[in-house]
């Protein structure tokens, strides 16, 4: 380190000067050549200075914070340059590199034959890296599962991280052998569809499905009793904003669905009936008595049940509101 001759000017006291210092931080490892004083370092002037007899001992020292200025936290986290976060719906967290498919450099150009080769080799090792025993493989063909399925039920990306932890944990605890990845990727998407309070029904998850009804319902039973997951029952009015939504009704006939399932609760009509039946029901009683149009078969459609289920439900869910009223 080199020695500075020169001393900064010192106008007034000490205790003005360390009141004009901004971000002044102690250097613990250094000591001042001249009189052994006390080394700081000035970040705003990017000097390190002794506090005692104002040698410069180092100037000019890199400033390692940013080119930009922000004045609060919304403009800071905009101009931020982190890179993407970190998530566990991607086997390697999103941290691996990516190579794109595309022979073109950073213009547009096409890569000559020589750099074409060079990439397909890059690509094909960088795959084998990502993807080094089977544990990994085995991630990454299930997160890719749930990120299909989840995307085909319109569910949010919450959902798709809660999943993507649900099956690392069976992973982990070695709940998988004996069982398919599909069946169990799910369960996890299915059970974490519920706990997030947007619930699917077993029907719909079937749709999208590579297994059947009753090994995913199977699965999940299996899934929650050994990974003791707190997954409360679904409540019919969680399907109530879905069903109206796709059926095209007002706020109005919503609110009203909802509140002939809450009489329906008092009622105790819900009990052992399938939450989506009595949400479709719901909805269909509700649209008739808003005066708005529907039909039972459209309801059905939306719903994925059957019409026999909603006339059922339908006429159940008056009979509870007369009963609350009389």
């Amino acid at each position: 380190m080199s020695e500075k001759t020169h001393t900064r000017d010192r106008i007034g006291t000490s205790e003005t000067e360390t009141e004009t210092q901004t971000e002044t931080t102690a250097d613990e490892g250094l000591s001042c050549p001249e009189c052994g004083g006390h080394v700081v370092t000035d970040e705003e002037h990017g000097e390190t200075v002794c506090a005692d007899c104002g040698l410069v001992v180092e100037e000019d020292s890199v400033d390692r914070g940013p080119e930009w200025r922000a004045f609060d936290a919304a403009e800071k986290d905009e101009k931020s340059r982190v890179g993407a976060p970190t998530t566990n719906t991607m086997h390697d967290k999103g941290l691996s590199t990516n190579i794109d498919w595309r022979d073109q450099d950073a213009y547009g150009r096409s890569l000559s034959s020589n750099q074409r080769q060079k990439m397909r080799r890059l690509r094909k090792w960088n795959e084998r890296f990502r993807t080094r025993d089977s544990k990994e493989r085995n991630l990454k063909q299930a997160l890719g599962e749930i990120d299909r399925m989840a995307s085909a039920l319109g569910l949010p990306d919450n959902v798709r991280e809660t999943a993507s932890v649900i099956y690392r944990r069976a992973l982990d605890e070695d709940l998988l052998p004996g069982r398919s990845i599909e069946g169990v990727s799910t369960a996890c998407t299915y059970a974490a569809a519920r706990m997030a309070g947007v619930p699917r029904s077993l029907d719909e998850i079937a749709d999208v499905s590579r297994v059947s009804k009753d090994e995913v319902a199977r699965t999940y039973r299996y899934v929650v009793r050994e990974l003791k997951l707190e997954v409360k029952p679904a409540d019919p009015e969680q399907y109530v904003p879905r069903f109206a939504s796709s059926l095209g009704l007002s706020d109005e006939a919503e609110l009203r669905a909802k509140q002939l399932l809450r009489n329906a609760k008092e009622q105790g009509v819900h009990s052992g009936k399938s939450p989506v039946g009595l949400a479709a029901a719901a909805v269909y009683a509700a649209a008739l008595l808003t005066n708005e149009k529907t039909t039972q078969a459209a309801v059905s459609e939306v719903a994925d049940i059957s019409e026999v289920t909603i006339r059922n439900r339908y006429h159940e869910l008056l009979e509870a509101e007369e009963g609350l009223a009389a």
